[in-house]
């Protein structure tokens, strides 16, 4: 009971990918790696620590060594997401007013059927025990996820919200082969995500365009992520987001030359 099962892996397991920035508590890497493995997930990525697990790690982990063994360790969240063509933040906040420009949320049983027919790598990115991610890292993610909780005591324990994630992409899996429907999937045209390289270009071009609109300096955040978020949401094509870029490097050009 408990063993590893050598069965294929679900296919999402070579397109997602999970992050951890900064965890606190080894037994929660461990608990995280063994989540994963419960749903199909294999890689992982850890910000902030060295990689030579502790007993507590390895112990928490079960069978699920060979996510541990494999985990890719890096000195911050952009440079651990650097083959990504989507990220995805996670957060248990919920503010209001001005501040919502940074919480335009997707409930986790959303993201599966999103990204169903894409293509191209996703970053599933979880903040440290009780702080979660900081306002850098959340400006590096292209939207944000969270898991409905009682608002009395919202924030999950680490392991817990990754395994609530995860299990929504499994789910999404089964209830897809128990209608019979992965025959049709595979008919179906793949959305290629947008590749990394532009990525980053859309989001330097969007910061720029923020930087350049006259409006006061308390505003320019909260317009870059309420664009970043809002067109990334849409999940665009490389031509589409190719003719946004025209219209916003044109946009930028104009407030420049005023």
């Amino acid at each position: 009971m408990g063993e590893r099962a050598n069965i294929l892996y679900p296919s999402y397991s070579d397109r997602v990918c999970i992050v951890l920035v900064e965890p606190a508590i080894d037994g929660n890497i461990g608990a995280v790696a063994r989540s994963m493995l419960n749903f199909g997930f294999t890689d992982l990525r850890v910000v902030g620590r060295e990689g030579d697990w502790s007993e507590e790690t390895r112990n928490r982990a079960k069978n699920a060594q060979n996510i541990l063994d494999s985990a890719r360790v890096s000195a911050s969240l952009e440079e651990a997401v650097d083959d990504c063509s989507l990220v995805i933040g996670t957060s248990g906040k919920r503010e209001h007013g001005d501040k919502i420009s940074f919480r335009h949320f997707l409930l986790p049983d959303e993201l599966p059927n999103r990204l169903d027919d894409t293509s191209g790598l996703i970053a599933l990115v979880f903040g440290t025990e009780g702080k979660g991610l900081s306002t850098e890292d959340l400006h590096l993610c292209d939207f944000l996820c969270t898991v409905p909780t009682w608002e009395g005591y919202p924030i999950l324990n680490l392991s817990h919200a990754v395994t609530l994630v995860c299990s929504s992409w499994f789910v999404n899996e089964i209830s897809n082969a128990s209608r019979g429907d992965l025959e049709k999937l595979s008919s179906v045209e793949t959305v290629r995500l947008l590749s990394p390289e532009l990525r980053r270009q859309f989001r330097d071009d969007v910061s720029r365009l923020a930087q350049a609109v006259p409006v006061p300096e308390n505003k320019r955040n909260g317009i870059e992520e309420t664009l970043t978020r809002v067109i990334l949401r849409g999940m665009p094509k490389d031509d589409e987001i190719s003719r946004i870029l025209g219209v916003i490097n044109k946009a930028t050009q104009a407030f420049e030359d005023e």
